[in-house]
């Protein structure tokens, strides 16, 4: 199976929202819509029989659907950047969920996730930046907010082995626990 990742799925209007700020900044490599994400556990390349493992272990974890929001654009790198990213409010949820992502990997015998988990939506990613550019253009749009939406269910993602930004396939949906209606 090819590199494997979990994540959370970008919804449609926030999506466009997105592609609507992907312009005016040269040298930047926009990531496509389709692409859009929240990565909650980067697994890479796994045998058949780990990615079995993960999807029976992902099958057993049912959380209550939460909300979450976009909030602010920044970049990663600071004196080279090499991704534009939109940041997701702080939530206690979404933190949770992501460290029990942490933990069914670990069961299943991936080493730890060395990265501090700072959730985002990638983009654009830079070659050669330019950093004046790139300020600039974030002092004129870095005050972005989506509306909340709702993640009601996890993603398994593959991805080809690349310089990164897609394309992003979707291999499996692990709905959450469904909240009945009263």
């Amino acid at each position: 199976m090819p590199r494997l990742f979990t994540g959370i799925e970008i919804p449609s209007k926030v999506a466009t929202q997105l592609q609507m700020l992907q312009a005016g900044l040269p040298g930047a490599r926009w990531i496509k819509r389709e692409n859009f994400h929240i990565t909650l556990r980067f697994i890479g390349d796994v045998d058949g029989r780990v990615a079995d493992e993960i999807i029976y272990a992902l099958e057993q974890v049912q959380p209550l659907p939460f909300s979450i929001r976009l909030n602010g654009l920044d970049v990663f790198g600071r004196s080279k950047p090499h991704s534009l990213y939109a940041g997701v409010e702080v939530n206690k949820t979404l933190s949770h969920l992501q460290s029990e992502q942490e933990r069914i990997m670990q069961r299943i015998g991936l080493k730890p996730d060395g990265r501090k988990f700072t959730p985002h939506v990638t983009l654009a990613r830079f070659r050669s930046p330019n950093v004046d550019e790139i300020a600039n253009w974030l002092s004129s749009r870095g005050d972005y907010s989506s509306n909340s939406f709702t993640v009601g269910r996890i993603a398994l993602y593959s991805a080809r082995e690349s310089t990164g930004g897609g394309p992003y396939v979707i291999e499996r949906v692990f709905p959450f626990e469904s909240v009945p209606v009263i």
